[in-house]
Formats: structure tokens, C-alpha cells, sequence
């Protein structure tokens, strides 16, 4: 039974973190770099496939998000206004 533990516990830090979510209002689109910045100030990695011209500031939006690299909050899911 200590070794099932132990192999769970070492488990729980190979697999990356699970998805986050945050909703808000769009404050900036960084075309360039791939971003948004949301209004609670914090700026989100779009995924390279997204098509920016479908987003705009000012519009609500709901993201999923995992941290990769140092903190880099990777979109990867989003929903938009119908």
C-alpha cells in the first residue's frame, strides 16, 4: 500500500497543471505577440490557429487556460458572445 502511495504522489507532479478559467472584458489585443489582456489585468497566450480578426476589445469573453513556460497562461478554450 506505501509504494501505491508513494507512485501516486510522485504522479501528481509529472502531469502539468489542470485548466484554469477567467472571464472578462477584452482591454488589449496584441496581435504581434498572440495576447489578450483581460480587465482583471492579466494577459493570456492565443493559440497560434486562432483567427484574431473574430475577437475585439471591449468584448466579453470566458478562457481556459493552462500555465506553461514560466508562467504563460496558454489559452485553450474559448468562448465568445453569440
Amino acid at each position: 500500500m506505501r509504494k501505491f502511495a508513494a507512485a501516486l504522489a510522485l504522479c501528481a507532479f509529472a502531469f502539468p497543471a489542470l485548466a484554469a478559467d477567467a472571464e472578462g472584458k477584452i482591454t488589449k489585443i496584441d496581435q504581434e505577440n498572440l495576447t489578450i489582456t483581460l480587465e482583471n489585468g492579466q494577459t493570456y497566450k492565443l493559440p497560434t490557429e486562432m483567427d484574431v480578426s473574430v475577437i475585439e476589445q471591449g468584448m466579453d469573453v470566458v478562457v481556459a487556460y493552462r500555465e506553461v513556460d514560466n508562467g504563460v497562461k496558454q489559452i485553450t478554450d474559448m468562448l465568445l458572445p453569440e
